[in-house]
């Protein structure tokens, strides 16, 4: 299982950095693919437990909600919403709006100043965390986080995560001349606060009798499974850029 998660990883790093470099329109293309498969993983999760969100109404939701944020002027997500509030149930919205509209958040970061630098720091910042949480719970785990959600889980590989996070997050603010108190600060909340992403969806899973969202990534499950963290670190790089970094409050 490592072996494949390891060359996974060399697959999709190069391609993540190289979609993240290009921007415009290649990213808001990439984003969309990884989210729509997450949200079609999503939804067949939900029908496993015998609920039936509409795929289509998800799908579109998903994608309002990037196409909104690229092109505000058109205001199509007040109208989509509704549409899709009309024509569906509550799963549909709660698939399509947190794929969509908390996804679109890869493309707000993506736009700010200096948008490619905390973007690279946000996905830089989770994967290194995860890494951390994952070999040093390995190594020296004993203590359970949430052992029915996600048993593998300690409290000492959340620790280290957040250590590796942070100082990975510093050293890459350095790199890129954003300030190591921005890198370190904007570490610790990511490190901290992202495993929540993996453990709602873990929840989901459990629930529903799933071990991973799909088998479409060898070694890592499905797109649902390795966006879950992500999507609260971009959240949260977001709204750090714009209410501290941009304002200057530290």
């Amino acid at each position: 299982m490592l072996r494949y998660r390891v060359l996974s990883a060399i697959v999709m790093l190069p391609l993540t950095i190289g979609v993240l470099m290009l921007g415009g329109w290649w990213y808001l293309a990439a984003i969309g693919l990884v989210l729509t498969l997450a949200a079609w993983e999503f939804v067949g999760l939900m029908r496993k437990g015998d609920h039936s969100p509409w795929l289509a109404g998800t799908l579109a939701l998903v994608w309002i909600s990037l196409i909104d944020l690229e092109r505000p002027s058109w205001e199509l997500f007040t109208p989509g919403l509704t549409v899709v509030l009309l024509a569906s149930l509550s799963l549909t919205l709660a698939g399509g709006l947190y794929l969509g509209w908390v996804g679109a958040n890869f493309l707000r970061l993506r736009g700010l100043d200096n948008g490619l630098y905390w973007s690279v720091i946000a996905f830089g910042s989770t994967w290194l965390a995860d890494s951390g949480a994952y070999f040093i719970g390995r190594a020296w785990g004993r203590h359970k986080l949430a052992s029915k959600l996600s048993p593998g889980k300690t409290w000492e590989g959340i620790i280290g995560g957040l250590v590796v996070g942070a100082l990975s997050t510093t050293l890459l603010a350095a790199l890129f001349g954003l300030g190591v108190w921005h890198g370190f600060t904007l570490g610790v909340l990511i490190a901290t606060l992202s495993p929540i992403g993996d453990l709602g969806v873990s929840m989901i899973k459990r629930q529903v009798g799933a071990k991973d969202s799909s088998k479409l990534i060898p070694g890592h499950g499905g797109f649902f499974d390795r966006i879950d963290s992500l999507l609260i670190s971009v959240t949260i790089g977001t709204y750090y850029v714009l209410w501290i970094v941009q304002r200057g409050d530290f």
